[in-house]
């Protein structure tokens, strides 16, 4: 049996729709697993039922999270966010974690790991944190934009055995302060932290690229996956 991926959902409100890139869910095929586009249900029995059901769990980009949620007033730069996402992403992450369920968070999906570990955001990057680096590329969004350099020790960087990647890019929020729990796998070339992990759990890495852009591709990022799946197995 493929380890059954839960993957968080996309929302439209214009065309008031759910959906999915397919870029994730062939980055979760390609290494093993099995897939599923999880539904915008954040009872506690539905949360409960998620995380019993599904061997990981890919948290995926998007929109910005409300600043509500890590105690900040939202600045005129902050973009959209979305309640429904927002409510469903911080109680499934918190039971997943709870439960030891393999976490692979991805952009967003990083950022919200920070924001529920007690971390905090740029609400806005160039304006608040203008630097070196443009974090936020067009076309094609698997090609490579900027490095990030690894931390010597660190899960990721003794997976990949480098020093340094070539990532892409498609991000105006970042962490700011780091959740006391989390630590730095990697760094951009302007200090923006690009990846973390959660020691003592099973699996929970997070990254501020789109390795699922990349993967068909990238070795590095198709390691990611298999990584993840691995653990999602164990």
């Amino acid at each position: 049996m493929r380890p059954l991926i839960g993957v968080t959902p996309l929302l439209d409100t214009k065309l008031d729709s759910y959906w999915m890139l397919p870029d994730y869910m062939q980055g979760i095929q390609r290494a093993g697993g099995m897939p599923v586009m999880l539904p915008f249900q954040h009872d506690p029995e539905s949360i409960d039922q998620m995380v019993a059901l599904c061997d990981g769990f890919v948290f995926t980009g998007g929109e910005d999270i409300d600043p509500a949620y890590y105690h900040t007033e939202r600045e005129p730069v902050c973009g959209v966010s979305l309640p429904e996402r927002d409510e469903l992403e911080t109680r499934l992450l918190r039971a997943a974690l709870a439960a030891d369920k393999p976490v692979l968070a991805i952009c967003r999906g990083m950022q919200l790991l920070n924001v529920v570990l007690g971390g905090t955001l740029w609400q806005d990057l160039p304006s608040q944190r203008p630097g070196e680096v443009n974090h936020s590329q067009g076309k094609p969004y698997g090609a490579a934009t900027h490095t990030v350099d690894l931390v010597p020790d660190t899960p990721l960087r003794e997976l990949l055995g480098v020093d340094r990647i070539g990532v892409n890019t498609r991000h105006h929020q970042g962490v700011r302060d780091l959740a006391p729990s989390l630590a730095v796998m990697g760094t951009a070339p302007d200090g923006l932290i690009e990846a973390v992990c959660l020691p003592g759990q099973r699996f929970v890495w997070a990254v501020q690229w789109h390795p699922e852009h990349m993967a068909p591709e990238d070795a590095n990022s198709e390691r990611i996956f298999q990584t993840f799946l691995d653990a999602c197995r164990a």
